[in-house]
């Protein structure tokens, strides 16, 4: 039922989009996908707002790193600019932060995510998985398992390509 909800949250986030809901669709059929890393927000028992981590690489110089996108966060038109999505976003950064992976990354618009911690990924030495992603919307944070030696190219699972959800629209 969550999920489900969840599905039609992010859909109306994005305008009746309903390539987010496909996108959504094919990353939990994927092995991107972890229950944990989906996360909601209430307000009177009703689902606002929801944002989601999946699995994606870091092709580094000494092996392939497991490292986390956030990719939706989708906040019901009439709650955004409330704070939920922020809210959404700083718990669940801090829920990540005892995970294994080292890093977050994200498309965005850096004015709302570089409050939230996100820095440019590039700066990080991170590379774009690809050029439709201008350098400024590529952000990563960076948690606790981070080491020096992770950088590289990030590679997006396929979901993402298959649903043509690569580049800021």
């Amino acid at each position: 039922d969550e999920l489900a909800r969840a599905r039609e949250v992010a859909v109306a986030a994005f305008g009746g989009d309903e390539s987010i809901g496909s996108l959504l669709d094919a990353l939990r059929a994927s092995w991107a996908w972890e229950d944990e890393l989906a996360f909601g927000a209430e307000r009177g028992g009703e689902l606002v707002g929801h944002v989601l981590y999946t699995h994606a690489l870091v092709d580094a110089p000494r092996k392939l790193v497991d490292v986390l996108v956030l990719s939706p966060l989708g906040v019901l038109p009439e709650h955004q600019g409330t704070g939920v999505g922020s809210a959404l976003v700083r718990e669940s950064l801090a829920r990540l932060r005892g995970r294994p992976e080292p890093a977050v990354f994200l498309e965005g618009d850096p004015a709302f995510y570089s409050r939230l911690g996100f820095l440019p990924a590039g700066a990080l030495g991170f590379t774009r998985p690809s050029v439709r992603i201008p350098e400024a919307g590529f952000q990563a944070v960076l948690l606790p398992a981070h080491e020096p030696w992770m950088t590289g190219a990030l590679v997006y699972p396929d979901a993402f390509w298959r649903n043509n959800a690569v580049g800021l629209r």
